[in-house]
This record gives structure tokens, sequence and C-alpha cells, in this order.
């Protein structure tokens, strides 16, 4: 088995390779020509964030069968491709955890005692304690802003110096967050009462940008913000503005829109202190995901089993060829209610009916869990530790089989409860490759489950779908399909457009303001 390793790899990494009996060759900052004239003589293939996977190269991958990340983000491999050329691609979400959390600890630190300042002061030979007084973290409350392993770990290690916890996260339950002494709150609420601010999301459609003028408004005055986590959830120039505002009296950042930042007024400032990307830029956590990439990608070659696979769950070929269909449609479904839920998840209930009933489900079920986490948590969670991040979040899962089912051959139907309510969404196969979303709630529809998707929930009155249309075409957003259901005659009705372009939160906003609109989703499946 030949391995290629087509950037810098620890060499802890290397030597389990090498102690396994694989041929590897470091070729690093490969010209993308060359590496598509010898990608097909290797059968693993493992980058970091210097090499890009596109297409193009994994399509001459002819003997490739692992591609591995020896990091968390995952957006330098183009996963569609390797899917479909059953090429595995894995990543290691654990190896950095501690590494980040310490770097923002740091950096609050840092912050709130104006160390750099006072180092760099002096240095150039003065001497003025007053200028550099800072504050104390005792009894200060610190919100954070998504809570998986780093949150978690920001958070006790927040709590040791005395201060008060809170943080938003909708894929927590709240049973699990009063364990670790943290208080749930809905976004606004922590806006208003968190001294600092720390995010520790992926950066996704719906994340980026989450703090933005609108949310720094609503915060107390003098707050502090932190991001470790991805460039672009922090909106640079409204943090620019609500500095010079006085809103915020300081900032710490670590990532940026652009990298490195270029013009950016925010670093000039003498309240904000940055770092380039040092988050998990330590000797511990690269040799941790050095270590762990090599020994994936060893068992996987040797058959000794696949571990935080992105985009494979861990099931033989020809069982897979079986339920492979309902996985995709399972995952579909997880990630459509994962957009459509308000509040933190408790509990996920799920009956499989009709003709899968003879099947494994428990693969189905991991899809549906990923499908559903992924909204939020993206690279961070795969088909292998689905149900452990659900279970670490306190969210319970269950399986139930039924032998009939309405009108279908097939039904996969999810409800998810949170703590403000429940919502269910069913799907089925018409065919072996044709999924369908056939009931939201308590109103049936016949929707096919990919692109982007805006669903609106409406007063059953003459003219909705007009109206919604216009706005549609006024702003050159083409209907690609439409379904339509509604509980009885005049009563409320549920309308779900296939749409060719994402949609602008503006016309969002303006299909809202219709009278006949209660309320409106966009989806990305």
């Amino acid at each position: 088995m030949r391995i290629l390793v087509t950037d810098p790899l620890a060499e802890e990494g290397m030597k389990v390779l090498k102690e396994n009996g694989l041929s590897v060759d470091l070729k690093p900052k490969l010209p993308l020509e060359k590496l598509k004239e010898i990608i097909g003589e290797y059968e693993a293939l493992i980058v970091r964030s210097g090499t890009t996977a596109t297409a193009e190269i994994i399509n001459e991958a002819k003997n490739l069968k692992v591609i591995g990340r020896a990091g968390v983000g995952v957006d330098n491999v183009d996963i569609d491709a390797a899917t479909t050329q059953g090429i595995v691609v894995m990543n290691t979400p654990g190896g950095n955890t501690i590494s980040t959390a310490e770097h923002t600890v740091s950096m609050m630190l840092a912050l709130n005692r104006n160390i750099p300042q006072a180092n760099v002061s002096l240095k150039n030979g003065e001497w003025n304690r007053k200028k550099f007084q800072g504050k104390e973290l005792l009894k200060k409350t610190l919100g954070i802003i998504g809570l998986g392993r780093i949150g978690f770990e920001v958070a006790k290690r927040a709590q040791s110096f005395g201060m008060r916890t809170i943080a938003y996260d909708p894929f927590l339950s709240t049973k699990k967050a009063q364990q670790a002494d943290i208080e749930l709150l809905e976004l606004k609420e922590l806006f208003s009462r968190a001294d600092y601010i720390t995010v520790h999301t992926p950066l996704t459609d719906e994340t980026r940008h989450m703090i933005g003028k609108k949310e720094f408004s609503q915060m107390k005055k003098g707050v502090k913000i932190l991001n470790c986590a991805r460039g672009g959830i922090v909106d640079e120039k409204a943090l620019y503005e609500a500095i010079q505002e006085g809103i915020v009296s300081g900032a710490a950042l670590d990532v940026f829109e652009q990298e490195p930042p270029k013009d950016n007024d925010l670093v000039g400032l003498d309240c904000v202190i940055a770092t380039p990307h040092l988050g998990a830029a330590t000797e511990e956590a690269q040799v941790n995901v050095a270590i762990e990439i090599a020994q994936q990608v060893t068992d996987m070659l040797k058959g000794k089993g696949i571990r935080n696979a992105v985009n494979f769950p861990c099931i033989e070929g020809e069982t897979r060829a079986i339920i492979e269909p309902y996985i995709r449609l399972a995952e579909k479904l997880g990630t459509l209610q994962g957009q459509i839920i308000t509040g933190h998840i408790n509990k996920v209930s799920i009956k499989y009916g009709g003709e899968i009933v003879n099947q494994e489900v428990a693969p189905i079920t991991i899809a549906l869990i990923k499908g559903l986490l992924s909204p939020i948590l993206q690279e961070s969670v795969n088909f292998v530790n689905a149900s452990l991040i659900a279970k670490e979040r306190g969210i319970s899962v269950s399986e139930t089989k039924i032998l009939e089912t309405e009108e279908f051959a097939n039904l996969i139907n999810v409800e998810v409860e949170t703590n403000k309510g429940k919502t269910a969404v069913a799907g089925t196969l018409f065919s072996k490759h044709n999924p369908r979303i056939v009931k939201i709630n308590e109103f049936y529809i016949d929707a096919i489950p990919e692109g982007v998707i805006i669903v609106t929930h409406n007063h059953d009155k003459p003219g909705i779908v007009g109206e919604i249309g216009t706005i549609l075409g006024e702003n050159n957003i083409n209907i690609a399909a439409m379904n339509f259901g509604r509980s009885c005659p005049g009563g409320e009705s549920l309308i779900i457009l296939n749409v060719d372009s994402d949609v602008p939160g503006e016309v969002l906003e303006k299909i809202k303001q219709s009278e006949n609109v209660l309320d409106i989703k966009l989806i990305k499946l």
C-alpha cells in the first residue's frame, strides 16, 4: 500500500505509517498538474490545509481508497467527488480541542489584563502601570456560543476562575448543560447578560456574521468579544463600529474573514489583540492529529475498521447496496429537521415502516443523527461519532419498527422534541434513487429533498402563492418546483419551494412581512 502525504506531518505520524509496513512518500507543495499525474499510484492521500483535493484530482485517483485530513475542517476536500468514486474521507475532530480551548482562555486573560499592550510599552522604555489597569474574571459572566467539545473545555476553565457560564446551543439538552453548571439561553438574552462572549461554532451559512450590527446593539456596554473559531462568524466591520460606539470595550481575535488580514482597521486598534490563527498551533495538537490520522488510515487500509469518516457509515458492501438509498434519505430528513426546529433538543424518535423494517436500521439512524447535528456542528460530526455526540449532548434517541405504513411502501418518520415543542418530518423512496419528503408536521406534501428550499407556513388564503412568487421573481430567484399542503380549506397551509439559487435574508424578510405568512425557513440540503 502506498500513501502520499502532501503537507507537512509531524514525524510521530509518519512513524506510525512506516512501522505498519506502509510505503510513504512525503511531497509537500505539489503543483496541481503534478499531483494529478501521480495520484493514481496511491491507495491513500493525507493532507492538512495546504492541499486542496479537487474533483479534478480525485477523478484521476483510480486506486485511492481513503483521503485523510489531519485536522477538523474538510472544506479543502471535494467530498461529493470522493463519495462518487467510493473514496472514504476522514478527519480528526478531537485532536485540537485542548489547544484551542487553552488559547481562547489565554486570549481572554491577555485581553482582560492588557498584557500585549503593557509588554510593548515596557519594551519601549515606559513604566505606565495606571494606563494598563485591568479587570478580574471573578464573578464575571462568560457567554459561550456553541457548546461542543471546545466550548465545554472553555467553560470548565472559566469556571475555575469563578466566572458564571451561560451559553447558546440549540443542539444541547438543558439537562446536559445543567450538569455542567451552564445556563442555556436564547441568543438575545445571552447578548444582554454576558460580560465576555466567545464563539465556538463552525462557519456555515447560518453562522456567518451571526454576530453583527443588530447583535451588538443587544449587548451590554463594555462587553468583550473573543473569536478563536472561524473568521466570518463575527462581522468585522460591525465589530469595528461597535468598538467606536463604545459598546465593545475590547476584542481578542485569532481568526479573520481574510487571512492574513490586509488593511484591517480592527487589528490596528489598541483595545484589540490578535494572533495569526494559532488555536491549534501547539506541539501536542500537531502530534495528536498526525498520530490520529496515521492510525485511522492504517486501520482502514488493513481492514481494521473505519473511524471518523465524514462521508460513509461503516457497513458491509452487500448490505450497503440495499440500505444506502435509505441512508441518504435519512441524512436529508435529519438535516431538514436541524434547520426547522427551535429550542434545545431533548429527544429524537424515529419510526421505520414498511419494507425497511427487514433491514438493519442502525446505520440509517446514525445517518439521520449526523444530518440533524450537521447544520451547526459541520465537520465535527460524522458517521462514526454522531451517536456519541448526541449522547454527550444529552439527546435521547429511540427507534421503532412498524410493518404497515399509511400509503407508502416504506417510510421514515422523525419526531424531534425540544424545550419549545415537537416537529415531525417523514420521507420515503418512490424508487431506489427517488427520495421524497412526504410530510412536515400535519401537512402532507411531495417535495424533492435537495438544493435550496423555502418553506413557508401560511394562512390558506387566495393569492398567497402568487404573492410569494412575485417577490421571488422581482429578486431574480427562479422557482424550480413547488409543493403545497394544507390542513383544511381556509385553514393553515405549507408551501415548499425548490429554488435555483440562494435567497438573501432581506428577501425572506419581505415574504415574512405578508399578513398571511406565519413563518418562513430557508433550508439547504
